[in-house]
């Protein structure tokens, strides 16, 4: 009889899944991080795919979710609707939190993700049990509104859990030279990327090039992941 892997469990709930998944009931071998998606692109888009996949080449396994609207975008319901209310978004991360942590068991569990789904991660991460959080790219304030950063920097300034921003150096939603005027909490790390918009891609002018800048964010999320501590906080 064939059985069912956590890894196949979780496709069929319409998660993706990059990394080792061993039969049902068996626990991760590896830590994982559970990614969320931006307001605008898919669990599946080009940025996503690449972090996802050099993530788990490095070692830590990915599961990848979608917020209610952009899953309503997908099944052909949706149109161009836009994102969830923030309740709705902080309670699909605590669901899926919950439901991973039950399937897979990993020895050390991480959230976080791009954009709007790194700073709802961020907002969530203690109240969930996380053992880390990750950005990328995160939206310091809204579009073309940098006076409004006060709001969106709370969560980080009250992060309980160890942090990772992997954030470019260009970002209009908060580059370096807003960010480093901020009060940040020493728990939280920034990785710049030189030259890097919010999607951590360079100017071609600037001789730096978007692959070499994703190896490196991959390799540095990949690198915290593994170093958070081992608690072990699953569902027996």
């Amino acid at each position: 009889m064939m059985v069912s892997s956590a890894g196949a469990m979780a496709v069929a709930r319409g998660w993706m899944f990059d990394g080792p998944a061993g039969p049902c009931g068996v626990p991760l071998s590896v830590p994982l991080l559970i990614l969320a998606h931006g307001a605008g692109a898919p669990m599946d888009s080009p940025f996503m795919n690449t972090v996802a996949r050099l993530v788990s080449e490095a070692g830590v396994a990915v599961l990848r979710f979608e917020f209610p609207y952009m899953a309503a975008r997908r099944a052909g319901h949706g149109g161009r609707r836009p994102p969830d209310r923030e309740p709705v978004l902080l309670q699909t991360w605590a669901e899926t939190v919950a439901q991973a942590r039950a399937l897979f068991r990993p020895p050390c569990l991480a959230i976080g993700g791009k954009s709007m789904g790194g700073r709802m991660a961020v907002m969530i991460a203690a109240e969930v049990g996380a053992d880390g959080v990750v950005a990328l790219g995160y939206p310091f304030h809204p579009a073309r509104k940098p006076g409004r950063v006060e709001k969106r920097c709370a969560p980080l300034e009250n992060l309980s859990v160890p942090g990772l921003i992997v954030q470019g150096t260009r970002d209009p939603l908060g580059g370096r030279v807003l960010v480093d005027t901020l009060r940040l909490p020493s728990s939280l790390d920034i990785l710049w990327m030189c030259d890097g918009d919010h999607d951590l891609r360079p100017r071609v002018s600037s001789g730096y090039r978007a692959e070499e800048h994703l190896c490196r964010a991959a390799g540095a999320v990949a690198g915290f992941v593994a170093m958070l501590p081992e608690n072990g906080n699953y569902l027996p």
